[in-house]
C-alpha cells in the first residue's frame, strides 16, 4: 500500500493560508478604523475649507455688493490691486509682523520646552501655567491686554510710572502699537508651541545623548550634534504653522481687532482685517474673494519653497 504526503512546503502554505487570511482581516480592520477617525476632518475641512476657497476663487470675477447682485467683471479685481494703496500697506505690515513674530516666537518657545524637559517638583503646574493663555478665547486676551495697556490708567501704566513710562500708550502710538501686538502674540502662543517641541524632544533618544556625554561632549556640543538635528521636522512644522498663523490665523485679525481695529494710522492693519474690512464694511465681497485668493497663493508659494529648501525639515540629510 502506497501512501502519499503532500510536499513540506505545500502543508506550510496551507497551514499559513489561514493566518494570512486572519492578519489581512485585522489590516483591513485597522484601516477601516483609521479611515473612520479620519473622516470627520476630512468632511469638515471639505465642507468648511475647501468648498469655501472654491467659491471665493469663482466670486472673485464678479462684483458683487451686499445684496446678492452679481456682475461679471473678469480681472477687474486682480487689477484694482496694483493701486490699492492700503492693499500694500497691509502686506507691509503683516509682512513685519511674521518676521518679527515667528522667530521670537520660535526662540522663546523653544527656550521654555528645554526648560521644562526634564522633570521636578510642580512640572506639571509649570507647564499648566504656559499653556493656559492658549486655552482662553483670544476676545478674552485682547480684553484683557486692553485693560492692562489702557492710556495712564492700567495696570501696566502704573507699574511703569516710577521709571517715568506712565504715560506711555504701547496701543496709541503708531511705532509701538505693532510691536506691542507681536509681544502680546508670542505671549499667547509660546504655550502652544512649548509643548509641540516638548513632544519633538521626547523622541529624542536617551541613549544618545548619554552616549555623548560618555564620550566627552559639552552640554553645547550635545545639543548642537544630537538633539538639535534630530529635532528639525519639528522646527520645520513649527515655523510653517506659525506663519501661516501669523497670516491668516485667528491672531491675525481677532486679536488686533479687539485690541486695535488696525490702528493707530492703520500701524497694526493686517491684510485680513483688510479684506474683512472690504467684505463687511465696504461690501466688495468680489473684491475681498480675489484678495483672500491671491493671499492663499502667496502662502502656498512660501510653503512650496520652504518645503523645497528644506525637504521638510531634513535639509541636513543627503
Amino acid at each position: 500500500m502506497v501512501t502519499t504526503t503532500a510536499p513540506p512546503t505545500t502543508a506550510r502554505k496551507k497551514a499559513q493560508a489561514p493566518r494570512a487570511k486572519a492578519g489581512m482581516t485585522r489590516k483591513r480592520r485597522e484601516a477601516l478604523a483609521a479611515y473612520a477617525f479620519l473622516a470627520p476632518d476630512t468632511i469638515g475641512l471639505l465642507i468648511f475649507v475647501a468648498l469655501p476657497m472654491v467659491l471665493a476663487f469663482g466670486v472673485a470675477f464678479f462684483k458683487v455688493d451686499g445684496f446678492g447682485n452679481y456682475q461679471y467683471v473678469g480681472l477687474a479685481n486682480y487689477k484694482l490691486m496694483a493701486g490699492d494703496d492700503q492693499l500694500w500697506a497691509s502686506l507691509r505690515v503683516t509682512g513685519i509682523y511674521v518676521v518679527t513674530f515667528v522667530p521670537i516666537a520660535f526662540v522663546v518657545s523653544f527656550a521654555l520646552a528645554m526648560l521644562v524637559r526634564n522633570h521636578f517638583k510642580g512640572i506639571g503646574w509649570v507647564r499648566s501655567a504656559f499653556f493656559l493663555p492658549n486655552v482662553v478665547s483670544l476676545v478674552v486676551v485682547g480684553l484683557i491686554w486692553q485693560f492692562l495697556l489702557v492710556d495712564k490708567r492700567g495696570a501696566l501704566s502704573k507699574l511703569l510710572a516710577p521709571f517715568g513710562l506712565g504715560d506711555v500708550s504701547f496701543l496709541g502710538t503708531p511705532s509701538l502699537a505693532l510691536g506691542t501686538y507681536v509681544v502680546i502674540s508670542v505671549w499667547f502662543l509660546m504655550g502652544y508651541q512649548m509643548l509641540v517641541f516638548l513632544a519633538g524632544l521626547k523622541d529624542v533618544p536617551k541613549e544618545l545623548e548619554d552616549a555623548a556625554q560618555i564620550d566627552g561632549a559639552s552640554s553645547w556640543q550635545r545639543f548642537r550634534y544630537v538633539i538639535w538635528p534630530l529635532l528639525r521636522p519639528t522646527s520645520f512644522f513649527v515655523v510653517v504653522n506659525s506663519t501661516i498663523g501669523a497670516v491668516t490665523g485667528l491672531q491675525a485679525f481677532d486679536l488686533v481687532f479687539v485690541l486695535t481695529k488696525g490702528g493707530p494710522a492703520r500701524a497694526t492693519s493686517t491684510v485680513v482685517l483688510y479684506i474683512y474690512e472690504q467684505a463687511f464694511t465696504f461690501n466688495n465681497m468680489g473684491y475681498a474673494a480675489a484678495l483672500t485668493t491671491v493671499v492663499v497663493a502667496i502662502l502656498v508659494i512660501c510653503t512650496g519653497l520652504m518645503f523645497g529648501f528644506t525637504r521638510g525639515g531634513r535639509f541636513d540629510e543627503d
